[in-house]
């Protein structure tokens, strides 16, 4: 009898093909700044909590439609829809954890039927963006954290749960998590992960039937 499962992801590079503070930073001009700064966060060579503060600092004055923009902007990867529904076939449940934004992660979760999810808020004054996030900031540890919240309310033990990554950002919770999967990842998460796969994330379908209860 297989494991009941429960698949978390990360969002941005790995959900969907897109950086989001990369689409928001269009509107506000600073692309070519986020990305680097992106770049190095999910490298290991910054602090994330120190990247994200600099680069949502970018996006002071935006207009919060950007949100809505940026969304409708948003690539998933392949793969995701026969994963989730998968997961769902056998019982499981998938989350989406994110150290990007509820603003655009939201309207994905719905569409795509998640039963948990987890990310940023960007603070929004006078319908314009502070440059600034509320509430905790969701780095490594939170999204380690969320993993093992979310095992403990479905009732589904530790060992029966996958973490899929792409940053350093993500190591924490692949750590946690039965089995580790690095998809399309950096050097590091590849090397870390208990497997790496590229390109389409049905291919983390069968490892589903490695899960024990």
């Amino acid at each position: 009898m297989t494991a009941t499962p429960l698949v978390v992801l990360d969002c941005d590079s790995t959900t969907i093909q897109d950086e989001v503070i990369e689409l928001l930073a269009d509107a506000a001009g600073s692309r070519e700044l986020v990305a680097e700064i992106t770049e190095r966060a999910m490298r290991g060579e910054l602090d994330f909590s120190s990247s994200l503060a600099e680069r949502v600092a970018t996006l002071a004055g935006t207009d919060e439609s950007v949100f809505g923009e940026a969304y409708a902007r948003v690539r998933r990867s392949p793969g995701i829809e026969a994963l989730i529904a998968e997961v769902h076939r056998r019982g499981g449940k998938v989350g989406v954890v994110s150290g990007g934004f509820h603003e655009v992660l939201d309207p994905l979760a719905k569409d795509l039927g998640l039963d948990f999810w987890r990310a940023n808020r960007l603070e929004v004054i006078d319908g314009k963006l502070s440059g600034r996030t509320v509430g905790p900031v969701i780095d490594a540890d939170a999204k380690a954290a969320a993993l093992r919240e979310w095992a403990d309310e479905a009732g589904i033990p530790l060992s029966a749960t996958v973490a899929i990554g792409d940053g350093a950002n993500d190591l924490r919770m692949m750590e946690v998590a039965g089995i580790s999967v690095s998809y399309n990842g950096k050097p590091l998460v590849r090397e870390r992960a208990d497997v790496a796969i590229e390109d389409d994330l049905a291919l983390a379908i069968p490892l589903l039937d490695r899960l024990t209860q």
